[in-house]
């Protein structure tokens, strides 16, 4: 009796363990089915390790790449595939943001009951958030220097624009790689932002510094701190809040800086969705890096004038932007275009008081600094940034929003070592969104 006993244990025992397996593997194979499916030895679906169905096209239905007969087959016009490829893909899936490597189980067709089979052997067609002629025109306006270009609907998510250069020719790529030309850099690269980063300093001033309106500084170029310097680009005189943006002062932004205090400022980063990873599409951008010393006012007063250890990722901070021209709260980006689809708002970033304020203020800027005649046509909000980038010359930045009829569009350009700001990444913003309030 007590040997069936233990038969009878040993077997129900054994019995838990395969329920068990069984339970480890359909959890497994639902959440992992997709990419056991879309793996490269597969060759229902790929041809020598290419991926070998479905069409993928911008938000207008022009083709950027199809896979047929074995062949990739990609835009006829070079200038598209060059700004199109770190959305679409190159065809060695160098580039894993990119569509065809990031979005596969999608095009392939892959859902746990059929798996990758399809009636047609085609797979399925997708369509992308961008457009491909404004990508070309960002493209054309970078002229080959190294930085990225990106623009987004701040009331759908929807991102028109995402241009990264140095690119390549995905039907002829080089036969030596360029440093960072498989890198889409407005989703994965952290870079220093200057000036642009005041905006954030802005924000926590606003909101928990009392007496704002009455505070100036006077500025002769240059401020000491213990004994060490923060310079301007020039002797601004007495600025007040408005016009300490407007002239991007350094010396009274490191002063504000230290009145909002280390752990505000590392609040307000945060907040702001600065060191934010966004879910695009089950694509995530790098997250941004910062430190705000307690102990070394000179290295805060840095940080909040978007130095010293300051690293900024593109997307975030066009979503912030999004966030200042929809009165504080933003929308989470998409890649994928779908009529029926709803945005994904963020939590709030900013009172809708302040909003209205940096409204005014970055309007302010283009009026009293950058001219409103370089961007005709445009109702644009804008802050540029001068970055200092250690043995370079600097990164140029240019960010804001435009809130023109039927394009409420928010946008970021960075050209690498580019030089100064407005002059330099300014023009580039400009073309690209000509290119969208024209079409």
């Amino acid at each position: 009796m007590k040997k069936l006993e233990k038969r009878a244990i040993i077997c129900l025992a054994l019995a838990a363990v395969l329920f068990l397996g069984i339970g480890v593997f359909t959890y497994r194979f639902v959440v992992y089915g997709s990419d056991w499916a879309t793996f490269y030895a597969n060759q229902h679906i790929y041809t020598e390790g290419r991926l070998a169905v479905g069409s993928i096209y911008d938000i207008n239905g022009k083709l950027l790449t199809e896979n047929k007969d074995g062949k990739i087959k990609y835009n006829d016009d070079e200038l598209i595939r060059r700004a199109t490829v770190h959305a679409v893909g190159d065809m060695n899936g160098n580039i894993a943001t990119a569509a065809r490597s990031a979005f596969k189980s999608r095009i392939v067709g892959y859902n746990v009951l059929t798996g990758t089979y399809s009636i047609t052997g085609n797979g399925n067609d997708l369509t992308l958030s961008i457009d491909a002629d404004v990508s070309k025109a960002a493209y054309q306006a970078l002229n080959g220097r190294s930085g990225t270009v990106g623009v987004y609907n701040y009331k759908t998510g929807e991102i028109i624009c995402m241009v990264s250069s140095p690119g390549l020719d995905p039907e002829n790529p080089p036969q030596e790689e360029t440093s960072g030309m498989y890198i889409n850099k407005f989703l994965s690269s952290k870079l220093i932002p200057g000036s642009i980063f005041k905006l954030v300093t802005s924000a926590a001033a606003i909101e928990n510094l009392d007496n704002l309106d009455s505070w100036s500084y006077y500025c002769t170029g240059v401020s000491y701190i213990n004994g060490e310097k923060i310079t301007c680009t020039a002797a601004h005189g007495t600025v007040n809040f408005e016009s300490a943006l407007a002239q991007s002062c350094n010396c009274g932004f490191g002063d504000l800086t230290r009145k909002v205090g280390a752990t505000l400022m590392g609040e307000y980063v945060n907040k702001l969705g600065l060191r934010t990873s966004y879910d695009i599409d089950g694509v995530e951008n790098a997250k941004g890096s910062f430190t705000f010393p307690t102990d070394a006012p000179l290295n805060l007063a840095w940080a909040g004038i978007g130095q010293y250890d300051d690293e900024l990722n593109p997307c975030s901070m066009m979503v912030y932007m999004g966030a200042i021209a929809n009165g504080g709260k933003s929308v989470v980006p998409k890649m994928i275009h779908s009529a029926l689809s709803s945005a994904d708002e963020t939590d709030r970033m900013i009172e809708e008081s302040t909003a209205d304020k940096l409204t005014s203020m970055m309007k302010n800027n283009v009026v009293s600094n950058y001219g409103e005649s370089n961007f005709p046509g445009l109702d644009i909000y804008a802050k540029s940034g001068t970055a200092e980038v250690y043995g370079k010359e600097p990164n140029a930045w240019f960010t804001g929003f435009i809130k023109n009829e039927d394009a409420p569009y928010a946008f970021i350009v960075c050209i690498e070592n580019g030089g100064y700001g407005s002059s330099v990444a300014g023009p580039v913003a400009n073309s690209v969104l000509q290119a969208i309030v024209n079409k």
